[in-house]
């Protein structure tokens, strides 16, 4: 450290907070006022004082982002796909930040055409990203969406490219997304809310008239549901969805109708999930329908599509989670999970010969990639491990013959996957549950409790944490770290019921899990208290938040990015994005029930005066998914409240959202600041 100086502390303003009768006061409301000055002022504070006692590690910082970055091929480009008579390909120049769209039709040898150059595009913006390329069926139209805040908050354009020309109409405040009805000039696309951001209103601009004479097609009223339209693969049908989090609902249009009224497919029954896919003259449906809490696939007549008309296809398995299907002409491929780990399931339409493809070790991620080709008997998938770079696979699922198309290089010559060793293994959890580790290090590390070992989780919203490939992570790896994903509770990791033990009234299972996957590694002499690290962010910066309240002992030192910590206040201001949405992942404290136990957790409630382990917390100003000043209160409160001399730092990026810094190679500083973090606190400063 080159000097020690105060820490800013935020001015206390007690605010009284009252719900069910209960009381709590709040020193640090006042710092949700993002236009106050004074707030800017404490963030712009937080932020010198952590520049301040990290300024001798700024060189060791620019060291690790430019080790990083040269194992990153800079002009690297994806595989191309067919689609609809061309090939696309979204590839990188050396030393640009942002990628460069471009499309070849017929042949990979024919000349390519750049739609989209955001190398351009950014110029002038210090937050740029393009999402939602989207080509018409005629393939003279694009329509695209650009967010320059770090919001969520889309501008929908069109581009003719044919000509090169990008139409005057813009048009505000969407997801980004889009999708092309079958007449090449109809344009369905979703607003948001001005307040909440929710996704709530589904439009159609017809190309040549002002954005403001899109008619609006379809509301969706209920603010814990959010919309979303598409077009099936079969390009049949448009559908719009609505979605909470245990419900789904959707409606469906002819797509060469477009001004057609959409009709409902199954009306929506509370806790009635299901998915469509249209082949011939049926659909596909994949439900929880009749207690199938692993979900089945059930099929229906095109004409008949209401759930009393539903059969079994694959009927539900107590112990295998289907995740999803892809449909071809001649195959239906299934993605199932069973015991935590990814299966890829080839069916051909005829029911005979099935069978799934072959994986060999325990830390893989496998997962059907981009097939918009309906006519084909190559069916494209992606895989990694922890030790095993990405690679994009085409599989003929008649000769059952795999071409690597790809495997992600990492450039600097070292690199090599033998140099590592993978494990799974299994913590036990207080109930008796048996919870998997999945970690990678270097070969010749010894179990003696003292090597460097850094525990990453998310778990909530059952999302499966699966093992993937790093080559950032070498920079950790390579200095003697261990690296681990604790598959906890909360996500969907072994299934429906996983995620169902780990989220409202039984939310503690997450970080309890996660305490316990802890002790484990310390038992097992992996490491110890001195040397272990946790990580995670949004809803695993919540768990990092929890933890170090409940289990504070067992870490050296914490990340936690845009941190979910201040539970209940977040929860009853129904403003704020995504609240209402999250009634059925949280609980809806407007009932003292879900009051009471959110209380009991939430990490800044519950910050109390004790040792607490050396901490980095980041944060973005325009976070629309967690609100800059969840981190920031948090961190004021526990500068005046901790009992200990150990570091903590707030890191406010003032100009980037959720997902950090938009550029390739900026987003790579923020991680050599989190690395320099931890390989500091062990001593290691090359």
């Amino acid at each position: 450290m080159t000097e020690t100086i105060k820490p800013p502390l935020a001015a206390v303003k007690p605010k009284k907070l009252e719900k069910h009768g209960d009381v709590r006061i709040d020193n640090y409301y006042w710092l949700n006022e993002r236009e106050n000055p004074e707030v800017i002022d404490y963030l712009t504070k937080e932020n010198t004082y952590y520049n301040t006692m990290t300024a001798g590690l700024k060189d060791f910082q620019k060291d690790l982002f430019e080790e990083m970055k040269a194992t990153i091929k800079e002009d690297d480009s994806s595989v191309p796909y067919f689609y609809n008579g061309y090939y696309y390909i979204t590839r990188y120049e050396k030393g640009k930040d942002y990628p460069i769209y471009a499309r070849k039709k017929g042949s990979l040898d024919a000349k390519e055409e750049i739609m989209f150059d955001c190398n351009e595009m950014a110029k002038g913006h210090s937050y740029f990203q393009l999402g939602g390329l989207n080509v018409s069926e005629d393939n003279q139209w694009a329509a695209f969406g650009v967010d320059t805040v770090s919001r969520r908050q889309f501008t929908i354009q069109v581009k003719n490219l044919l000509t090169g020309e990008i139409l005057p109409v813009k048009i505000e405040n969407t997801t980004g997304g889009s999708t092309w009805a079958g007449d090449n000039k109809t344009l369905f696309y979703t607003r948001k809310d001005e307040v909440t951001l929710r996704s709530d209103k589904i439009y159609k601009h017809k190309l040549g008239s002002d954005a403001k004479d899109d008619v609006m097609v379809y509301h969706e009223k209920d603010d814990t549901f959010g919309t979303f339209v598409y077009k099936e693969k079969s390009k049949k049908y448009l559908v719009i969805g609505s979605n909470s989090t245990l419900t789904s609902e959707f409606r469906i249009l002819d797509a060469k109708t477009p001004d057609g009224e959409f009709k409902i497919f199954q009306p929506r029954t509370r806790g009635l999930e299901y998915s469509i896919a249209n082949y011939g003259d049926k659909w596909y449906i994949v439900t929880n329908k009749d207690k199938a809490t692993n979900f089945k696939l059930m099929t229906t007549p095109e004409n008949a599509t209401a759930k009393e008309n539903w059969k079994d296809l694959i009927p539900h398995r107590k112990d295998v989670l289907l995740e999803d299907i892809e449909i071809f002409k001649n195959y239906l491929v299934i993605e199932e999970r069973s015991n935590g780990l990814n299966k890829i399931r080839i069916r051909p339409w005829d029911g005979k010969g099935e069978y799934y493809l072959p994986f060999d070790i325990e830390t893989y991620t496998a997962g059907v990639s981009t097939n918009p080709d309906f006519d084909t008997d190559i069916l494209r998938y992606s895989y990694q491990s922890l030790a095993t770079p990405s690679s994009v696979i085409d599989f003929n699922m008649k000769t059952k013959e795999k071409t690597v198309l790809k495997e992600q290089e990492v450039l600097g010559g070292k690199f090599d996957k033998n140099n590592y060793v993978e494990e799974r293994v299994w913590a036990t959890a207080k109930d008796g549950t048996k919870i998997p580790i999945s970690m990678v290090y270097r070969k010749g590390i010894t179990k003696n409790g003292n090597n460097p070992f850094l525990l990453y989780a998310y778990g909530s919203y059952g999302y499966s944490m699966d093992p993937y490939f790093s080559s950032i992570r070498l920079s950790l790896l390579d200095r003697g770290f261990i690296f681990a994903i604790a598959h906890i509770r909360g996500g969907e990791d072994l299934g429906r019921e996983w995620y169902e033990s780990g989220k409202l009234l039984k939310k503690k299972n997450t970080f309890t899990d996660f305490i316990d996957c802890s002790e484990y590694v310390i038992a097992q002499k992996y490491t110890s208290p001195k040397h272990l690290y946790a990580e995670g962010g949004s809803a695993g910066g919540l768990l990092m938040g929890a933890i170090v309240n409940m289990a504070p002992q067992l870490y050296n030192g914490v990340i936690a990015q845009v941190a979910f910590v201040d539970v209940i206040t977040t929860m009853l201001d129904d403003s704020i994005p995504l609240t209402t949405g999250e009634y059925d992942e949280w609980g809806n404290p407007n009932d003292k029930k879900y009051y009471d136990y959110m209380k009991s957790y939430s990490p800044y409630d519950n910050v109390t005066a004790q040792n607490y382990p050396n901490m980095l917390v980041t944060t973005g100003l325009h976070d629309s998914q967690v609100q800059y000043w969840e981190p920031a209160k948090w961190v004021a409160k526990l500068r005046v409240t901790k009992t200990d001399n150990n570091l903590l730092y707030l890191d406010t990026n003032m100009e980037a959202g959720h997902g950090g810094a938009s550029g390739r190679f900026e987003a790579l500083k923020e991680v050599a600041k989190e690395y320099s973090f931890l390989l500091d606190l062990e001593g290691i400063k090359k």
